[in-house]
């Protein structure tokens, strides 16, 4: 699967009675057997500000890649990708539920993103395994 890009979004009104402030978007876009395919995530801005909480990273923008500044709302799709890859057969996810959200975080290699990010921005990421992020805790 190749990674053509990985961008979120912190969501606008469109008209006076809607909630889309509450909201961000991270987008995904790869291409798998041939065919570009996207994922969207949207997920309540909340959790963002507990973005301490849930991942190493305390403020944005969380580390730069290629002369682009990226954001939490940035690898939030990629990183749904590859602990979920269900979402393969999927366009949108909806995650409301802080524990559920914080769950895709736990165990990620982040350590591997800031390289991951540059290829993206370059040329795109090739992505073997879901589990090259997967980091490994050994305890003796």
């Amino acid at each position: 699967m190749l990674i053509k890009s990985c961008k979120g979004y912190e969501l606008e009104k469109e008209l006076p009675n809607t909630s889309e402030d509450f909201f961000n978007k991270s987008e995904v876009v790869y291409q798998e057997d041939g065919k570009e395919k996207s994922l969207q995530i949207l997920y309540l801005r909340f959790f963002e500000e507990r973005m301490n909480n849930i991942s190493p990273f305390a403020r944005d923008p969380i580390f730069t890649a290629g002369g682009r500044e990226i954001f939490f709302r940035d690898l939030v799709g990629f990183v749904s990708l590859i602990k979920n890859p269900e979402y393969r057969q999927r366009k949108r996810v909806y995650l409301n539920n802080e524990k559920d959200f914080a769950s895709l975080f736990k165990d990620v290699d982040f350590d591997k993103f800031p390289a991951v990010f540059e290829e993206i921005n370059n040329y795109g990421y090739e992505l073997h395994s879901p589990k090259e992020f997967i980091a490994q805790n050994f305890t003796k």
